[in-house]
């Protein structure tokens, strides 16, 4: 009698624990961050709501947690290219291995940090609302002193809301 009740009383622990993992959520955000007021893992999502994740300084469970369909291969890829200085070297190196129809979509979940006065105008243009003729200006414009220079620049061609999200895509500048 006493085995029978410490297999069933292990045997219940075990399953409280698979449920328990199972239902946790990821919580890692040392290295992405959220756009807009929501957000969203719907590979339909709009890019102004979506979690992304730094190309420089994401974690492998972060690529995960933010990007749908990223299998481990594509997370050790990423990161073997590290680090990234542009979107346009992103798209080469991860283009070796899917077409350009998923590294766009991957693009929807991931940013290069941005250098005030050295990145090129595709890597400009994650920041949300920004054309390439805007970008164009804001290369034209530099050298900036400050990050704060840039973003009274910046400020004149997108919204109070998108110019929140490009402080979060700016790196060390």
């Amino acid at each position: 009698m006493n085995r029978k009740s410490t297999f069933i009383s292990l045997l219940l622990l075990c399953m409280i624990v698979l449920t328990a993992c199972a239902t946790a959520a990821p919580t890692s955000t040392s290295s992405t961050t959220t756009n807009g007021n929501n957000s969203s893992s719907s590979q339909s999502a709009d890019a102004a709501n979506v979690t992304k994740a730094n190309l420089n300084t994401a974690s492998a469970d972060d690529f995960i947690a933010v990007v749908p369909e990223l299998g481990n291969r594509m997370v050790r890829e990423v990161m073997e290219y590290r680090p990234d200085i542009s979107i346009q070297q992103f798209r080469q190196e991860i283009g070796k291995y899917v077409d350009d129809a998923q590294v766009a979509e991957y693009e929807k979940y991931v940013y290069v940090p941005i250098s005030i006065n050295d990145s090129d105008s595709e890597t400009l243009q994650q920041i949300p609302g920004l054309s390439a003729d805007e970008a164009t200006s804001l290369i034209s414009a530099r050298p900036f002193a400050s990050t704060d220079d840039f973003l009274t620049k910046l400020s004149g061609y997108i919204s109070a809301d998108e110019l929140t999200v490009a402080k979060t895509y700016l790196g060390g500048n």
